[in-house]
């Protein structure tokens, strides 16, 4: 601008300025205004929307590597138990060794199975990328007996927020290092890793005991020919490279939980324990992630399932009655001595959403001798329809606190009905638990804020519903599985 406009512009006084003291222009310089002020408010919308949609899309990667036997996988282990939740996944380097071909078969024992080109990199780096790109991919399962891959079998392993990636040479190469956003070295020294790779071999691997005998040479010199020069060439040099270093392995307790904040904070909002404090996912355990495994695999008896079912919904209801109140109560044992304990609620009951919440009442009577169970039946057709359909509840029901019984929390519209008539009842909102298997984050945001004061205790947080309002990964549909009409 030159001359007078640009005086005015220097001035602070802009071209709309000059352009409104001309009466028959102002009504269109008010439209033009308010057009470019949309168009500018929409495009800061459009580019925070895809801003976020793509950092949601991103996974965090964590890098966990150290010398053989170092003890990565049980660091691995203790993060993910600690977590107790699905938005973690563990993949191993182990997992992406190359197949010896049967030249390099007969020969086994010359071959440095810690040297970076034992591994396929290239493989594990797309499995890698993907994943952080929130895809699922198929992981290939390596025979350590055989040295060869099992053609036919793979391990499928689903998106994730965090992603933990574990093996001795993780830190090796450039691209793989590049997308991790943390890394951890995991510091043990040489003779406790030589003492626990030989008991690896043996027992975990299948390998016989003069086979590792000849690996080692008489525990020393094939160790000192192949493990120790990769360790000092390869995976020392790496040391310098991570962001925390664990000495002690699994044993340092202190590194390990710090981790798991760490963890817990890049997690953030998802973390929904946090943003609701009524919801209450028990302690996971390698038992109750085993038995989650079983009765979600399709291919599972009715029995097995109906078997394993009924001992995860024992454990959610245990833990759902530590949260009604007690009284204290002093007894005296045979031996004539007092005991101060606390006695049992009295009123209590319980309320199954039918059908499924039908499949938890055994596992109630069998933890509350002779307690009542009411019935709901809601009519459900797509999302939102809803319809209350038959009701026989106790008649002090207001005088009781309640479980509320279902063991797979979708959409919570069901369930939203179902408490909406305990509350109509003269039930109050905080004396209902509503006890599920599975939960789905939209089931929670849904039930939880509608009813703040309701507590919900699950075994598990699932990933999200899919288009069909069914939970991912899920278990399918429970009460036909549970009650064998799903044939």
């Amino acid at each position: 601008a030159g001359g007078d406009d640009g005086n005015r512009l220097r001035d602070g006084e802009g071209i709309g300025t000059s352009l409104l003291r001309s009466p028959t222009r102002r009504s269109s310089v008010f439209c033009c205004f308010f057009s470019l002020t949309f168009l500018f408010y929409f495009c800061c919308l459009f580019f925070i929307s895809l801003n976020r949609c793509q950092f949601s899309q991103t996974a965090f990667v964590i890098g966990v590597s150290g010398g053989t036997a170092s003890g990565k996988t049980t660091v691995c282990d203790m993060i993910i138990q600690q977590l107790h939740d699905h938005r973690v996944v563990l993949v191993n380097q182990d997992s992406f060794y190359r197949g010896l071909s049967a030249e390099e078969s007969e020969r086994v024992h010359e071959y440095n199975f810690d040297h970076p080109d034992a591994f396929d990199t290239e493989q594990l780096l797309e499995c890698i990328e993907k994943l952080k790109l929130g895809q699922s991919v198929h992981v290939p399962i390596y025979d350590f007996k055989n040295h060869r891959r099992c053609s036919e079998s793979f391990r499928q392993v689903n998106a994730s927020d965090v992603i933990i990636l574990e093996g001795i040479l993780v830190f090796h190469d450039q691209e793989v290092w590049n997308l991790m956003n943390m890394k951890i070295f995991v510091d043990t020294d040489a003779d406790v890793r030589l003492a626990r790779r030989i008991r690896r071999d043996t027992v975990e691997r299948g390998r016989d005991i003069n086979s590792v005998l000849e690996q080692a040479h008489l525990l020393f010199f094939l160790y000192a020919k192949f493990v120790k020069p990769a360790f000092d060439d390869f995976v020392l040099p790496s040391k310098k490279c991570a962001d925390v270093i664990i000495p002690r392995g699994g044993e340092n307790h202190v590194a390990i939980d710090l981790i798991v904040q760490h963890i817990r904070t890049k997690l953030g909002l998802h973390d929904l324990c946090k943003i609701y404090p009524n919801v209450n996912v028990i302690q996971s355990t390698f038992q109750i992630r085993g038995m989650h495994t079983l009765i979600r695999d399709k291919e599972i008896s009715k029995h097995d399932f109906v078997f394993y079912s009924d001992r995860l919904i024992c454990l959610v209801v245990e833990h759902g009655l530590g949260y009604l109140p007690f009284a204290e109560k002093q007894i005296v044992t045979p031996t004539g001595s007092f005991y101060t304990g606390v006695d049992f609620c009295k009123k209590l009951c319980g309320v199954s959403i039918v059908r499924s919440g039908e499949s938890m009442e055994n596992a109630l009577r069998a933890c509350c001798k002779g307690i009542k169970i009411g019935k709901i039946l809601i009519h459900r057709d797509g999302d939102n329809g809803k319809q209350l359909i038959y009701e026989k509840l106790p008649k002090d029901i207001s005088e009781r606190h309640v479980l509320l019984l279902d063991p797979v929390l979708a959409t919570g519209n069901s369930a939203g009905q179902a408490i909406e008539l305990l509350i109509q009842k003269g039930v109050p909102e905080s004396h209902i638990i509503f006890l599920n298997l599975i939960s789905a984050p939209e089931g929670i945001h849904c039930v939880c804020k509608r009813f703040p004061s309701l507590k919900i205790v699950t075994s598990e947080i699932d990933v999200a519903l899919n288009e069909e309002f069914r939970v991912i990964p899920g278990m399918g549909e429970f009460g036909d599985r549970y009650f064998g009409t799903d044939d």
